[in-house]
């Protein structure tokens, strides 16, 4: 197996498509196949189904795609780290970042980590909805802050951060803040904002069903600044994680009964696959106080 079989396995992963996979790796189409057959003899067996326009990767292929951009990605990150090196360039990192995760907990990590690595630039971008793991696993991002991982993933190293309650949101002048601890049956008699992106939503819809409040939100939005002006202005509540207030105005209380909880994660490729300054991150991670 040599690099040019990688990678011209990765386009044909991709495309699904000989004559297009060929075209971007810049050879002919027969120069391709006879890639693809020596590499299935090596791995001893095939990696795509080949059925005309319905052409899809076999269980196999699966695998050897998921390991093969591992290697790529690798292969990446030593050439721009070796360019930064010669050329003194910053290295820049890219972390994606869940909807409903604060910056509150992490900008004064995320000044730490900076302070202690001076060659690195990082660009914290927002995870769209169902992005996560795969995205991680394709390269796309070096690493992402997640509020978990959906399920154990082998290839995967999730480093835990910290755990956080769900907890009432209100503004400070609301009357519910004025409890230490707030009762399900007076969450139900005020206006309530539904949070979309909220990894809890159907538990938390069942912990009112459960003792009988009905919750009619009138107001539902998946950004959480949207979510978070109409609470620190009074006009609603919702439950939100206990370090999620980013708006002025917002104070939190425990719920009644209310025991969920997440375990927030940064999350990258297992082993090597990491660039270096990912894992120099997560060593600082490791040893960060998390309180807030």
């Amino acid at each position: 197996m040599d690099l040019n079989q990688i990678r011209y396995f990765l386009h044909l992963a991709d495309t699904l498509n000989f004559t297009e996979a060929a075209r971007r790796s810049g050879v002919s189409q027969p120069s391709l196949t006879r890639a693809i057959q020596r590499l299935e003899e090596e791995l001893g067996g095939p990696l795509i189904y080949r059925d005309g326009k319905d052409s899809r990767l076999t269980m196999l292929g699966r695998e050897v795609q998921a390991e093969a951009l591992r290697i790529d990605m690798a292969l990446a990150n030593i050439r721009e780290h070796s360019e930064n090196s010669v050329q003194g360039r910053r290295r820049s990192l890219d972390i994606g970042v869940a909807s409903s995760i604060a910056p509150a907990a992490f900008a004064g990590f995320f000044d730490h980590a900076l302070s202690q690595l001076p060659s690195v630039q990082l660009n914290l971008l927002p995870l769209a909805r169902g992005e996560g793991e795969t995205e991680i696993l394709s390269g796309k991002y070096h690493a992402c802050l997640l509020p978990g991982l959906s399920q154990p993933n082998p290839k995967i190293e999730a480093l835990p951060l910290f755990r956080e309650r769900m907890m009432l949101a209100c503004a400070a002048d609301h009357p519910l803040a004025a409890l230490d601890i707030v009762p399900t049956e007076e969450i139900a008699t005020h206006p309530y904002v539904d949070r979309i992106s909220c990894e809890f939503h159907g538990q938390i819809t069942a912990h009112f069903m459960d003792r009988d409040a009905v919750m009619r939100p009138r107001f539902r939005a998946e950004r959480e600044d949207w979510v978070q002006q109409m609470v620190a202005r009074g006009h609603a509540i919702c439950i939100m994680p206990e370090s999620s207030a980013v708006v002025p105005g917002i104070v939190t209380r425990p719920v009644t009964g209310l025991d969920l909880t997440r375990e927030l994660v940064f999350a990258t490729v297992f082993g090597s696959g990491a660039p270096v300054e990912i894992r120099q991150i997560a060593r600082l991670a490791k040893t960060h106080d998390w309180r807030f």
